[in-house]
């Protein structure tokens, strides 16, 4: 566990990440901002970095006013004023031409940034992403890359309904030849894309739209967090949790709940699901003995279904207990914001599967 940074540790334990004067009080920032000032700090240290998506720039006509719409969600906000619009491109609403165009750029020796509205579009540039962006380098015999970052808005919990709410990770993880970036807090969130962005290869950068106003410490330099990591969230001895984006602050709750009871939990957050940090996951379980995974997707083949596969087929001789898996129900996400939120796995229903694992 020595280098796995948990969210309790200074957060420059990280050897690529620049020191810090402790003296100093660490900047809070929103997850949205974390992730607009990484793309701020790596336009300006690099030319070649681009940014295409839908209202990306914008603000021409209408107000009069130049500014850059920032997006849906206002993440790449100011991009596009302090960088032009030859490098801040609006593009039509068509997510097989950002991508295309995107993966094309990187061919040419650009570092593109495509920004789809939402994860749930994917299927609109799937074959640009899963037949094109993943598998240059491999069919070019290494002799290509294409740093590619494709970001997108994922996830449940804003009564956005079926078709812009869903959590998409798992059929891209499921990609060989593009990695996955699923951050749940501020501060991964500008670490882990600042090594995206840095990185030679495509990615595929999930963003929890529900995490957007989320506060953190987050230090005004540029630093970078390794892709196949894990986070030691929180250590205990009793049960093994492992939880995606806003999972993780759910589990958080969960545990802290559980912990008035004596029973402690070693939380993981994986950050990234390809690569995947199975060693720091399995040597957890060895430990305790016991593992609940927390996925919001539906179950079937779903991340969740994966670390349960990998631990029952590696860690089988450690588990005292049968896993358990919280997921959403496999279904498609409501819009009445009451299913919804019975839809989406809270900090209860992880709370009762912490408890059920431990009578075993």
């Amino acid at each position: 566990r020595a280098g796995r940074r948990s969210h309790e540790e200074p957060p420059f334990a990280n050897p690529r990440t620049p020191p810090h004067d402790a003296r100093l009080p660490m900047p809070q920032k929103s997850f949205r901002d974390a992730i607009n000032e990484a793309l701020h700090l790596e336009m300006a240290r690099d030319p070649s970095i681009i940014v295409l998506g839908e209202d990306v720039a914008g603000g021409a006509g209408g107000t009069g006013v130049d500014e850059a719409a920032g997006g849906i969600f206002g993440v790449t906000k100011g991009l596009m004023t302090k960088f032009g619009r030859e490098r801040v491109i609006d593009t039509p609403i068509s997510e097989s031409a950002i991508v295309g165009a995107a993966a094309g750029a990187a061919l040419a020796g650009l570092r593109p940034v495509a920004e789809l509205m939402f994860a749930d579009f994917i299927g609109v540039c799937m074959d640009q992403i899963f037949n094109q962006a993943a598998k240059f380098r491999y069919m070019f015999g290494g002799k290509s890359r294409c740093p590619v970052v494709i970001r997108a808005a994922t996830g449940a919990g804003m009564n956005m309904g079926a078709q812009h709410s869903q959590t998409m990770y798992p059929m891209i993880t499921a990609v060989p030849g593009i990695k996955v970036v699923i951050p749940s807090n501020a501060y991964d969130a500008k670490g882990l894309l600042i090594e995206a962005l840095r990185g030679d290869d495509p990615v595929m950068f999930f963003e929890h739209k529900a995490l957007y106003p989320r506060k953190g410490e987050v230090p005004d330099e540029a630093y970078r967090i390794p892709f196949g990591e894990a986070a030691l969230v929180r250590e205990g001895e009793h049960v093994t949790v492992v939880a995606l984006a806003r999972m993780v602050p759910f589990a958080e709750k969960a545990i802290d709940a559980l912990a008035k009871d004596g029973i402690t939990c070693d939380l993981i957050d994986p950050r990234t699901t390809s690569p995947l940090d199975e060693e720091t996951i399995l040597e957890s379980v060895e430990n305790t003995g016991r593992l609940v995974v927390v996925d919001e997707s539906p179950p079937r083949c779903s991340v969740a279904a994966d670390i349960a596969a990998i631990v029952a087929q590696q860690g089988f001789h450690s588990l005292k207990a049968p896993i358990i898996q919280v997921t959403a129900p496999h279904s498609p996400v409501p819009f009445a914001r009451e299913l919804e939120r019975a839809y989406v796995p809270g900090p209860q229903k992880i709370e009762a599967a912490i408890r059920q694992v431990m009578k075993s």
